[in-house]
């Protein structure tokens, strides 16, 4: 493996065990994540958890087979009354975006490090794939548990049935320290797909699985972080013993809002005149904001 590449950030990486019927996917985002967060003056929990999200997008986004530009895998937590009111967070062909409502003054009362409990209350997580081709499907789960990645690990037990390890870790720099990053790893047994035999995927507690999840644990907070150990170092650090890993080197990860005047333009005009009218403010401007990207667009039209 070619350790000198220059830079282990901003990529996704996909790797397979053949002999365990296992996938897996690693991600660190440095650049891309500083640039969805820096739009946003979010305090630390909220920072702490958007960076969750992104890195879960990136990691389940990349699951998905890329048939086209419109490809896309969306995370979105709610809850009517929890302190964060919405979370977003999508992934697209290597674009990351995201952004959180949340009622700043209740945050504040909450203290450094809230559970996931404490800010959302009886939310739930939505998670939308869809695949490019007109196909969409969607699986919603409670958000239970102490993290994103939890319920994103519930998601795929129970809205797929396939056994999933999912672990997150991410740094808040800040003056006179390195950087702020996130990264994660998402691993998968997946089914033997042989008819008339059991689908493996069903048995959470097949020799395979139990071996890939025991090995995977092992990962630490800092060797995800790592900025000097490249995503395949630790895919052979976790798995070198086994028969063959198949690494399959994934997209460059980028922040793409998507917004332009162009965009808003275009859909602002399929609204009769008489309702664009009533758009306008005072100077008969329709101004447009973007939540992801924190801009506002002033449209003529």
């Amino acid at each position: 493996m070619d350790m000198q590449e220059e830079t282990f950030a901003d990529k996704l990486l996909g790797f397979t065990l053949p002999a365990r019927n296992a996938r897996a996917r690693l991600v660190r985002l440095e650049r891309s994540l500083d640039e969805v967060l820096s739009a946003h003056d979010y305090p630390p929990p909220v920072t702490h958890l958007l960076s969750e999200a992104l890195v879960l997008a990136s990691l389940m986004g990349g699951l998905l087979k890329q048939d086209g530009e419109d490809a896309q895998l969306t995370l979105q937590a709610q809850t009517p009354n929890g302190v964060v009111s919405l979370l977003v967070a999508d992934y697209r062909g290597g674009e990351l975006r995201g952004y959180a409502d949340f009622d700043a003054e209740r945050l504040a009362v909450l203290g450094a490090n809230p559970p996931l409990s404490a800010l959302f209350g009886e939310g739930y997580l939505a998670v939308t794939f869809e695949t490019g081709k007109a196909q969409r499907y969607q699986g919603i789960v409670p958000l239970e548990g102490d993290s994103l990645a939890q319920a994103c690990e519930a998601y795929f037990t129970q809205s797929e049935q396939i056994p999933t390890m999912i672990r997150i870790a991410s740094r808040a720099g800040g003056a006179g320290k390195v950087g702020r990053a996130a990264a994660g790893m998402l691993i998968q047994h997946l089914a033997d797909g042989e008819e008339g035999r059991e689908r493996l995927h069903v048995r959470m507690d097949h020799p395979d699985w139990e071996h890939v999840a025991t090995m995977a644990s092992t990962i630490s907070h800092d060797e995800l972080l790592d900025p000097a150990l490249s995503l395949e170092g630790i895919a052979w650090r976790l798995f070198h013993e086994e028969d063959a890993i198949r690494i399959q080197p994934g997209s460059k990860l980028a922040r793409g809002c998507r917004c332009s005047a162009g965009y808003y333009e275009s859909v602002i005009s399929r609204f009769p005149q008489a309702e664009r009218n009533e758009m306008r403010n005072s100077d008969g401007v329709i101004v447009v904001d973007c939540a992801f990207c924190a801009r506002a667009f002033e449209l003529e039209i």
